[in-house]
């Protein structure tokens, strides 16, 4: 069992807090704070993605 995701070239590590019953993760690798969260694999996935997406967009608004 894999703990990270990948996504147009960004990896995340994953992990579940059962007392809140909801998986989290955080873009590693990079120097700002990206997090993300779903309740499924399946919501994970998306929030995981839509992470991605907006700091690419945002990176490149700022000019990074």
């Amino acid at each position: 069992m894999s703990n990270t995701l990948v996504y147009k070239g960004y990896t995340a590590s994953v992990e579940f807090d059962a007392e809140d019953r909801v998986f989290f993760g955080r873009l590693i690798g990079i120097t700002d704070i990206v997090t993300f969260h779903g309740e499924s694999v399946e919501e994970l996935v998306g929030a995981f993605e839509e992470a991605v997406d907006g700091y690419i967009t945002m990176s490149e608004q700022l000019g990074r």
